[in-house]
């Protein structure tokens, strides 16, 4: 739905400038068309302010005159996500539970939330206030679903799991699958029950097809406000803390504790009992098989200081060609001396 300019700088708390105009969607500097806002942050694009043809930009004080209306923010990306909001068109179209979604007797489902067709919801099962599940998810007997959740298509979450108030499950997230536990044994690998359960806290979002296994025999834990991308496996009484960032096809070994504010980068692979201290940083494909003290920044596979791993891809692996090139030559060398000094000897 369109919206006028001054509701939407009304609605964020923003100033605006040049025109009372309509805005009809959000695109970048160089696919908008007329109607749309756009956003510039890097300021080594401001260049596309003179061909984009958005109507209106979100941008700092510094080049509001440089377009002819303009959304004037402090942090472009965060309003960027704000006004995106604003034109988001929310998945679904049900307002109350379908007849044929499975409902126990014994579950408690709140008479706000939405239940499509052919979800499952276990016996002793409790969905709060505004949550939605989407067709073909399956809420175990005495899992908990918080406010205000929303669990799309082909979600699991088993039985016992705890989700907390706000939370996303994107589509094929299995939540609270057994760990991989298994004893080794002279007749083979017999498997050790895993009798404990996943507590996942408010304002998390978990990816599609992202897998976080219950605890062996406590609680493996999500911590409040952690996001987590597609296709990544947490392992059995794994503890993340608050508002960590863990990147596509990232693993963690299961009970690993990763402190508050810590990002992995795509596909890092985290070693089981390992400690991650808060505000840390891995980039991607780093393999961490060791305690990690806070604030670190890493890279490398085993990992090393980022630093350290900057100079060895950058400085030194470029120079290996050569350098091989060099000790083939000095072997060749080493040999005709030896080959001489043998001949002198004889």
């Amino acid at each position: 739905m369109p919206l006028m300019l001054s509701s939407i700088a009304q609605q964020l708390g923003l100033e605006y400038t040049g025109k009372d105009i309509e805005i009809t969607g959000v695109n970048t500097l160089e696919k908008a068309c007329p109607g749309e806002i756009s956003f510039l942050v890097n300021p080594k694009y401001a260049h596309l302010l003179e061909t984009t043809k958005a109507s209106c930009i979100i941008t700092s004080a510094a080049h509001a005159d440089k377009a002819a209306q303009s959304l004037i923010s402090e942090n472009v990306y965060l309003d960027l996500a704000r006004v995106v909001q604003l034109f988001e068109k929310p998945q679904g179209c049900l307002e109350n539970t379908s007849h044929l979604a499975y409902i126990h007797e014994s579950a408690l489902v709140s008479e706000s939330a939405v239940i499509y067709p052919f979800a499952f919801i276990g016996a002793d099962a409790i969905i709060g206030d505004d949550s939605v599940v989407f067709p073909g998810c399956y809420v175990g007997e005495g899992a908990k679903i918080g406010d205000d959740c929303i669990l799309y298509p082909n979600v699991v979450v088993m039985g016992g799991v705890a989700i907390g108030d706000n939370v996303i499950l994107q589509p094929g997230a299995v939540i609270g699958a057994d760990g991989y536990g298994y004893a080794q044994t002279s007749f083979g690998h017999m498997k050790i029950p895993q009798i404990g359960t996943v507590a996942i806290e408010t304002n998390v979002e978990v990816g599609a097809n992202t897998a976080i296994d219950r605890a062996a025999l406590d609680v493996t834990r999500i911590g409040r406000g952690t996001k987590i991308d597609n296709l990544v496996q947490i392992g059995h009484n794994v503890q993340v803390g608050q508002n960590c960032l863990l990147v596509g096809q990232v693993g963690v070994g299961g009970s690993t504790e990763i402190g508050d504010n810590v990002i992995l980068g795509g596909q890092a692979g985290v070693a089981d009992n390992v400690k991650i201290g808060s505000n840390s940083m891995a980039g991607a494909q780093c393999g961490i098989s060791g305690t990690i003290p806070e604030g670190s920044k890493l890279g490398g596979s085993p990992s090393m200081p980022y630093a350290t791993f900057l100079k060895a891809m950058g400085v030194c692996a470029p120079k290996l060609p050569e350098l091989f090139k060099r000790v083939k030559k000095l072997e060749k060398q080493f040999a005709n001396l030896e080959k001489t000094t043998g001949d002198i000897n004889e």
